[in-house]
């Protein structure tokens, strides 16, 4: 029985491998599946991710080995009872090859990816040439879906490299776009819109921060906007609402994807319809309560994604807990928790949540993409998190205070966020801005700046944070949250040009 249920699960699997590849063969199938993705295709999403698992169980020595120090006995059909795998208990516990199928990494065609090294210490990530090419697809239908044109024109301004977001996004993209790898290099952006023309529907690929910078520097050129259609795709780290109304101001739209070096590329990505929610939930306390519970006052990042290639749980604690349902990935990634903080919906229980007074305005922004995939409600990194007076302080609440209605935003490059002591020895937030490489300011004009920032940085934190609020009733004090300016290579910002991201939390006194 044994014997017969093993090669049962093998050959099962590797079928559904096959099936999902035909909706990859062509982006416009990928698109028909995206706006006809049905609830029961979860059931059968978790089915396949158990499979997975018990597949790895036998051929992945490393997870069997996993498994069997932590007495795991096998279940039909219940996935729960595979323990979850994470960075520190697994990735760091066992060599490369050992995470890999039979033990064995498979050299021809493979790419060795880098992640950025934001939480620490780089590590690199093997990928087979299947498991890179099923990425590709998925990424250039996702973009296919939501920037919809038939003269497409990529600027990929991500780094170049080892990283795996740079690389792997010009090659997926080149399946549907005239593509030019110009990595985050402002003149050759220039150059490029000024030689091609205003002839293309423009996309610029990149981290939210340096979406900014372009902008900025564009209009410091007085570039033609409106001569333009320019939108934005952005990923590997989150973007705040007033970030992206200071972008579309000038881009067409602006799109973020969900991918971490852990997993893959694209787990998740932004539509028409999850930004509508999700500026929907800024406000609407009672929606932000039937879909995130009733003590939630953060926004979080709004995405659909898709159960049959990575299928996502979230556990006791609200940790995203991903399986990636493929026998295409070199080293499986099985019951992963990468330490992301979220919430899963299915497309009809989003609907269901919305009052009829909404439900028009929703199907409305639904109509641009169609899509039905499940959601992904994201609050990122647990651990990203600064506590002051019995609140916790998110890099994206400062940023909110930092960008909107700030006249003088444009002079902003970057900010990183810390605990100090003040003389009386109690913890005060400081939040250090950078500015640009051109921007000169004089005393008066950095106090002017540091002013506004901290001012709205305590108004965002007052309207969004109940504890926050509460600190400043009890003690007024509290609303002592203090900017500092720096030039752009100076302070904490001092070497630091050559990192691919912003690192927002500083650890340690100074």
């Amino acid at each position: 029985m044994s014997f017969v249920r093993q090669w049962t699960l093998r050959l099962t699997s590797l079928a559904l491998t096959a099936l999902y590849a035909l909706y990859r063969v062509h982006p416009a199938v990928w698109r028909t599946m995206a706006r006809n993705y049905r609830p029961w295709m979860g059931r059968f999403a978790r089915l396949h991710a158990f499979m997975t698992c018990q597949f790895a169980a036998l051929d992945v020595p490393a997870y069997a080995d996993f498994l069997r120090r932590r007495d795991w006995v096998f279940r039909y059909f219940d996935l729960s009872t595979y323990p979850e795998t994470s960075k520190r208990s697994y990735v760091q516990a066992y060599p490369e090859e050992q995470r890999c199928w039979h033990g064995r990494i498979l050299v021809s065609g493979s790419v060795v990816d880098e992640s950025s090294g934001s939480s620490g210490t780089p590590f690199n990530w093997v990928r087979s040439r299947r498991e890179l090419n099923t990425v590709h697809k998925n990424l250039a239908g996702y973009t296919t879906l939501v920037f919809p044109s038939r003269r497409r024109f990529v600027i990929n301004a991500y780094s170049m490299g080892a990283w795996a977001t740079g690389t792997n996004t010009g090659i997926a993209m080149a399946k549907v776009a005239m593509v030019k790898n110009t990595g985050p290099d402002l003149a050759k952006i220039v150059d490029t819109l000024t030689h091609f023309g205003p002839g293309f529907e423009y996309i610029v690929t990149a981290y939210p921060p340096f979406l900014k910078h372009l902008r900025d520097a564009l209009d410091a050129l007085e570039f033609r906007w409106s001569d333009y259609r320019i939108s934005g795709l952005v990923g590997g780290e989150g973007m705040t609402e007033a970030l992206r109304d200071y972008l579309e101001e000038r881009f067409v739209k602006v799109r973020s994807g969900y991918g971490a070096s852990d997993l893959t590329i694209g787990v998740a990505g932004e539509t028409d319809l999850s930004v509508w929610l999700r500026r929907r939930l800024r406000h609407d306390d009672a929606l932000r309560a039937r879909l995130l519970g009733p003590d939630e006052h953060r926004l979080p990042m709004v995405f659909q994604y898709n159960p049959l290639e990575t299928y996502l749980e979230t556990n006791a604690d609200n940790d995203v807990v991903c399986t990636v349902n493929s026998t295409s990935v070199m080293a499986p990634k099985v019951r992963y928790n990468i330490g992301d903080e979220g919430r899963l919906h299915p497309f009809p229980d989003v609907l269901a949540a919305l009052p009829p007074s909404l439900r028009a305005e929703a199907l409305d922004a639904w109509s641009t993409d169609r899509m039905r995939l499940p959601f992904l409600f994201l609050f990122g990194r647990r651990d990203s998190t600064v506590s002051y007076m019995g609140a916790n302080i998110y890099p994206q609440d400062v940023e909110y205070g930092l960008y909107a209605g700030n006249p003088m935003a444009h002079l902003i490059a970057g900010f990183c966020l810390e605990l100090v002591e003040d003389p009386d020895l109690r913890p005060r937030p400081v939040v250090n801005l950078r500015l640009r490489t051109s921007v000169v300011l004089d005393r008066d004009e950095r106090d002017d700046l540091a002013r506004r920032c901290a001012d709205g940085v305590v108004a965002h934190l007052a309207s969004a944070s109940r504890d926050f609020a509460e600190s400043l009733r009890e003690d007024p004090s509290a609303a002592r949250v203090e900017v500092r300016v720096f030039d752009h290579d100076e302070g904490p910002f001092a070497g630091t040009d050559n990192r691919i991201k912003n690192v927002y939390l500083m650890t340690g006194a100074r």
